[in-house]
This record gives C-alpha cells, sequence and structure tokens, in this order.
C-alpha cells in the first residue's frame, strides 16, 4: 500500500475529513472532528492508528512492523509501516478497527448523522 492508496481507503469511510492541521507534511483523517489517522506525506511509508491498549500490544509483539506511536500516546497509538511485510487486508484491519473506535466514542446522535450519511 502506498500513501495514495491509503489516502483513498480512509476518504471511503463515511463521515471522513482529511486536512493538514499540523502542518504541510502530516495528513490527518478525522471522522466527527476526531482524528483517527495521520501520516507523513513526505514519508509516506507509514501511518499512525489508534488502538484498543491489549490489541496495540498484541500486534506489536506480532509484527516487527507495527511499533508504539511515533509522536503519540504509545498506549492507545500504533505507528505502522508499510514495507510490503503486512497485506492489504492486514493494514485496512487496523485502518478499520481505529476508526470504528473513534466513530465509536463520538455522540450517539452524530454516529447516527455519520452512519446514514445525514451529517
Amino acid at each position: 500500500m502506498n500513501i495514495e492508496e491509503l489516502r483513498d481507503y480512509c476518504l471511503l469511510k463515511q463521515g471522513v475529513t482529511e486536512g493538514l492541521p499540523f502542518g504541510e507534511d502530516t495528513l490527518v483523517f478525522k471522522v466527527g472532528e476526531k482524528i483517527f489517522l495521520l501520516c507523513s506525506i513526505s514519508q509516506g511509508n507509514r501511518f499512525n492508528v489508534k488502538c484498543d491498549p491489549e490489541l496495540a500490544i498484541e500486534l506489536r509483539e506480532k509484527h516487527t512492523e507495527v511499533i508504539p506511536g511515533y509522536h503519540m500516546n504509545k498506549k492507545l497509538w500504533n505507528t505502522v509501516y508499510m514495507d510490503g511485510t503486512l497485506t492489504i487486508k492486514q493494514l485496512h484491519n487496523m485502518i478499520d478497527h481505529s476508526y470504528d473506535l473513534i466513530l465509536k466514542s463520538l455522540p450517539k446522535k452524530l454516529q447516527e448523522q455519520i452512519t446514514t450519511g445525514s451529517f
């Protein structure tokens, strides 16, 4: 997966917006104004995603391409390298998990608006 494919996949999700709130090099994807994925444009070989703390540890132990989140809360965020070792499905699963965690943290009314496309 490359950064263009990563971007395309994130933008397929309901209610997702993208922006550059931290400067020209950090592409940020949000749902309901909350971040679920960040990546460097210049170093597009990795991204940061939110993760359940227990799953975060499990993924780090299982895959050398998954490390504690760079410049993030290391308990809740992972940095994932897209070097071709992890499958597209594995990468998508990590992105989906992060998106779902953030979506579930939003107020119920906003969740409903996002999932029905009425926001």
